[in-house]
């Protein structure tokens, strides 16, 4: 059914997930939404991505209606979070696609595309996370400190206010504040255990040199994981970056008229 949602049933060891179905012949955007989020991060792209290509919407382990995912795991590595998404693009028998993510999603996607390159066609990477920089070093570091005495949803609504404080941002904040009350303490703590590896992984994936297309695109306010972001894209000449200005980190809700044309135009929906 051209440009309808389908619901998926949920199936043992795999993730929840959606399609929008247009045309077999299509191209597959994939979309990873980033910690604390789910497949409602994406709701200002869908009515327009669904005109032009095959959708998929993937929640996370933990995040949205992925719960109790099998094999349990007592810490996670990026290695079981990728896997995850593999495991639903296999089953859907896509061999290739374009990847649209978020924020930590993007981090994700670092580990992804180099376990899984030959499944990428192009890369679009919004509020993206590249380097560990002494802004993001410490950014974390204040997260590991107040996650031994604070809830985590009063840590989450700080962090949240941290990262989009004006009073602009507050859409955002609230949309993904919403979503984040879904996970519990042990799921939240899991995902804590990834900053294991989380800078070495960054590491790892910004001395690369890009073979995919990629458009970064940034909040001009998102003055946390900016620089980084600019840094990184210089050096790489299959990249391209977009800022959107008086937007903060989760620029795909703050802004997503703007967001869609920029990702749209670069993924080449006219020629679809």
């Amino acid at each position: 059914m051209e440009g309808t949602f389908v619901l998926v049933p949920q199936f043992f060891c795999m993730l929840h997930f959606e399609t929008v179905n247009r045309h077999r012949d299509q191209d597959w955007i994939v979309f990873i939404h980033g910690a604390g989020g789910s497949i409602k991060t994406w709701n200002y792209q869908v009515h327009e991505f669904k005109k032009y290509y095959n959708l998929l919407l993937i929640d996370l382990r933990d995040h949205g209606k992925s719960k109790d995912i099998k094999p349990d795991f007592d810490n996670y590595r990026f290695s079981i979070i990728t896997a995850d998404i593999k495991e639903v693009l296999d089953h859907l028998k896509i061999k290739k696609a374009h990847f649209v993510t978020l924020s930590f999603g993007s981090v994700l996607m670092q580990d992804f595309s180099m376990r899984y390159g030959h499944l990428i066609n192009k890369m679009v990477i919004a509020g993206g996370i590249f380097r560990g920089n002494y802004a993001i070093k410490a950014f974390v570091s204040l997260a590991r400190v107040f996650n031994h005495f604070l809830s985590y949803r009063k840590m989450y609504g700080l962090f949240s206010y941290l990262l989009m404080p004006k009073r602009r941002n507050q859409k955002a904040r609230r949309i993904y504040q919403r979503q984040a009350q879904k996970l519990t303490r042990r799921e939240y703590m899991k995902w804590v255990g990834l900053y294991g590896e989380f800078f070495r992984l960054l590491k790892q994936f910004y001395n690369r040199i890009l073979q995919k297309p990629t458009l970064v695109v940034m909040g001009g306010e998102d003055f946390i994981f900016l620089k980084s972001a600019r840094t990184f894209v210089n050096r790489q000449p299959c990249v391209s970056m977009e800022t959107l200005a008086k937007v903060g980190h989760i620029c795909n809700i703050e802004s997503p008229d703007s967001f869609n044309k920029l990702v749209m135009d670069f993924l080449g929906a006219s020629k679809n």
